[in-house]
C-alpha cells in the first residue's frame, strides 16, 4: 500500500456523513493518498471508513486509533479484512490501547495493564478464524506507540506505529528504537495563522483534550525533557509551538520536513481552524496535498 509521505488526519464527528464524504473526496482530490479517521465518542470507524471508501476511487482509509477495548480480537480482524476487501485494499489499520479515561471510566474495563493486553490481543488477531473471501493483500496494521516498550511491539508484531502529538524529537527517538523498516506514521497538527495570539489561543483549545487529561501524552513529553512548569496555565508558549505547527505554509511544510527527516515514513497532518470550528481548514488541505 502507498500511503503517501503526507497524510490527512481530523475528526469529522461536527459534518453529517455527506459532509465527510465531500471533505474526503476534496483531500482526494488535492492529491493525498491517506486520511486518517479516529475512534473516540462519535461513529464507529469502519462503518465510517466504509462508506467514505465507496465515495472515493483512490484514497485509502486508515484508522487512527481504533480501540482495541471496543472490540475482541476476532471482530478487529473481521472488520479491517471486510473493508479492506470492499475497498479493493483501500485500508489500513491502526489500533492501539486508549486512555484510562476513555477504557475505564467510560467503557469500564480494566486499564492496569494496556501494554499486556495489547501483547496477548496481538497474536489472537492474527490466528483469528475468518471464513469469508480474504482482501487480496495483507491489511497492514500499525499500533499507537509512544514509550519503548509499545514501539518495539510495533517493530516486531505489526507494520509499524503511528505517533500523536507528538515533536520532531520523539520521531528521531522511535526511528533510532524500531530500526529503518517498520513505519512510523506521525500526526502533526497545523494551523494556518501567522498571528501568534490567535494561532496559540486555538493550538491551545486543541491540546487541552490532551495536557494534562491525558498521562499517556503528558508523561510522554516529560520523558522527552519537558519539565512540569511547560504545562501549567494551559501550556507554555514553548510547548504550543512544539506540538501545533503553525504560521506560514513554508513554517508548516518545514515541520513536515522535520518530521520526514527524523525519520517518518509519512505524516499525517490536522489542520485546525485560527477560529476554533469544529471543521478542517481546507486551505490547509489544498496547500500540502500531493506528496
Amino acid at each position: 500500500m502507498d500511503i503517501g509521505k503526507v497524510g490527512m488526519w481530523f475528526f469529522l464527528d461536527a459534518m453529517s456523513a455527506p459532509q465527510s464524504a465531500e471533505f474526503a473526496q476534496k483531500v482526494e482530490k488535492a492529491g493525498y493518498k491517506t486520511l486518517w479517521i479516529p475512534e473516540a465518542i462519535g461513529r464507529e470507524p469502519f462503518a465510517h471508513a466504509a462508506y467514505l471508501l465507496t465515495k472515493t476511487d483512490r484514497l485509502n482509509i486508515a484508522t487512527g486509533i481504533a480501540n482495541i477495548w471496543a472490540r475482541d480480537a476476532i471482530t478487529m480482524s473481521a472488520a479491517s479484512k471486510t473493508v479492506a476487501e470492499l475497498s479493493g485494499n483501500r485500508f489500513m489499520l491502526g489500533i492501539g490501547v486508549s486512555h484510562k479515561p476513555l477504557v475505564s471510566n467510560l467503557r469500564g474495563h480494566n486499564y492496569d495493564k494496556p501494554y499486556s493486553f495489547m501483547k496477548e490481543y496481538l497474536p489472537k488477531m492474527k490466528a483469528a478464524l475468518y471464513g469469508a473471501p480474504k482482501p487480496s493483500e495483507e491489511v497492514p496494521v500499525v499500533l499507537a506507540a509512544l514509550h519503548p516498550k509499545m514501539l518495539a511491539l510495533a517493530a516486531s508484531e505489526a507494520n509499524g506505529t503511528h505517533t500523536y502529538f507528538v515533536p520532531p524529537e520523539h520521531t528521531a527517538k522511535a526511528r533510532a528504537a524500531i530500526g529503518p523498516k517498520p513505519m512510523i506514521c506521525a500526526a502533526q497538527a497545523v494551523i494556518l495563522e501567522t498571528d501568534a495570539a490567535k494561532a496559540r489561543a486555538a493550538a491551545r483549545l486543541y491540546m487541552k483534550t490532551y495536557v494534562p487529561r491525558l498521562p499517556n501524552y503528558t508523561n510522554n513529553l516529560k520523558a522527552l525533557g519537558w519539565g512540569d512548569a511547560e504545562f501549567e496555565n494551559g501550556c507554555s508558549d514553548r510547548l504550543v509551538d512544539a506540538i501545533v505547527a503553525w504560521g506560514t505554509e513554508e513554517k508548516i511544510r518545514d515541520r513536515i520536513d522535520a518530521h520526514l527527516k527524523a525519520g517518518a515514513t509519512h505524516v499525517c497532518i490536522l489542520p485546525i481552524r485560527a477560529d476554533n470550528a469544529l471543521l478542517p481548514d481546507l486551505r490547509v488541505v489544498e496547500a500540502f496535498g500531493g506528496r
